[in-house]
């Protein structure tokens, strides 16, 4: 099958888990003898990327994603017609590149991409985050989970005090936004990575026709964290890994307020990898006391996850399908996280019960992390057979893949 895989998060100096997963799809399928060819921004050097991108197969400069503002942020409003435009702008791309494609696979910022193309070409995308209802893609506020669905409080994330005018136009973008979304799900074949992200939508738009959707999980490579595990000769007892960007959605902040507010461990390791908006902040704070790693590469994030007493993954935001956890699971890590998002369907990717902790509150997270410290540290292995390896998640994708040719969309 010759397949085009379109995503605007390649090129990047550092890819993020949308892009890291398209990548460990589309060499998989190569790998399997599919041919696959990957489209992505005009505006970023892929060459200069290349290295930490690792994809296997040609690259095609597609579209430009700069200058994309619209001024939103300087009006303070939502601006209608805006999301339509940028996906014009990928849209224009795939229609003069699919052509001798069997399907285009797109992972991206704009659930609505696809409206301006043919009803005839096969195109199945995938969602990633909650961005096929929420403008700000992570339904998260004020420091904690939004759960209000009217459109007129989406205003607010535009401008903190929306006037009559800004709140009437932002309310006009929200729900053109998401009626253009509905009618795309209609047509075309969609994956939601968790049952919570399709239930998300069903929320936001009741009357969304999703009877063309699927779920899928992410997934992980597991050949590629064997190799590592295999150069990992044991744990460093203590170690707690927090891995992941440093944003106030991500919780580290939250979860070294109340690991320090509990009396000190000892031999307890904090080490933390991941840069981003609160790194200097909480660096400044807690240096010290905890180990700041700033970005690393792939490769040497799996091998602190393998070197792991336990990861703990702290989002406060609803996580759709957290990858850190389903390796943490497949290197046989304990891992503890929130009990919120898509985390507790990945109950079923633990090789033993008790593998993955769901905490309610923060402190019951830390709770959590120290005991599972009081066990012995165990011997690092990737699980054999573990049904997260995208190897085993081809045969579903395939299968999306001759629907969508098979229907036209």
């Amino acid at each position: 099958m010759r397949i085009l895989m379109v995503t605007e998060d390649i090129p990047a100096r550092q890819v993020g888990g949308l892009g890291k997963h398209v990548v460990t799809l589309s060499n998989r399928l190569i790998e399997a003898g599919h041919e696959v060819v990957l489209m992505g921004r005009s505006d970023v050097d892929y060459e200069a990327n290349a290295a930490e991108i690792g994809f296997a197969g040609r690259f095609i400069a597609g579209f430009r994603m700069d200058r994309n503002g619209w001024k939103e942020s300087q009006l303070g409003v939502w601006m209608p017609y805006k999301r339509r435009a940028l996906a014009g702008r990928i849209e224009r791309a795939i229609a003069a590149h699919a052509p001798g494609f069997d399907v285009v696979h797109y992972h991206g910022h704009l659930p609505l991409m696809g409206l301006g193309l043919p009803a005839a070409l096969p195109l199945v995308q995938t969602r990633h985050d909650q961005g096929s209802e929420c403008l700000v893609h992570l339904r998260f506020k004020h420091g904690d989970v939004c759960g209000d669905r009217d459109a007129r409080a989406c205003a607010s994330c535009a401008t903190p005090h929306p006037n009559a005018l800004q709140a009437a136009v932002s309310v006009a973008a929200v729900k053109q936004f998401r009626g253009d979304v509905a009618r795309n799900f209609a047509s075309r074949h969609t994956i939601f990575v968790s049952d919570f992200l399709r239930r998300q939508f069903e929320k936001a738009v009741p009357a969304a026709q999703l009877g063309r959707t699927h779920v899928l999980h992410n997934f992980i490579d597991l050949g590629r964290l064997e190799a590592v595990a295999r150069r990992v000769d044991a744990v460093r007892p203590g170690r707690v890994l927090l891995a992941g960007r440093l944003d106030d959605a991500k919780g580290f902040r939250q979860f070294l307020q109340a690991w320090f507010q509990q009396p000190p461990l000892a031999g307890a390791d904090l080490c933390i990898a991941g840069d981003g908006p609160l790194r200097q902040e909480l660096q400044s704070e807690y240096e010290g006391r905890a180990t700041f790693l700033g970005w690393v590469p792939y490769e040497r994030s799996v091998q602190l996850a393998a070197e792991a007493h336990v990861c703990v993954v702290p989002s406060v935001w609803q996580e759709p399908c957290g990858t850190t956890i389903l390796e943490a699971l497949a290197l046989d890590r304990p891992c503890v996280a929130l009990n919120r998002g898509g985390t507790p369907e990945l109950q079923r990717y633990a090789g033993r019960p008790g593998q993955l902790q769901l905490a309610d509150t923060m402190d019951e997270l830390v709770m959590l992390t120290r005991h599972a410290l009081g066990e012995a540290p165990r011997k690092p292995s990737a699980q054999a057979g573990s049904t997260a390896d995208v190897r085993s998640m081809l045969p579903k994708l395939l299968a999306v893949y001759e629907l969508a040719r098979n229907t036209g969309s």
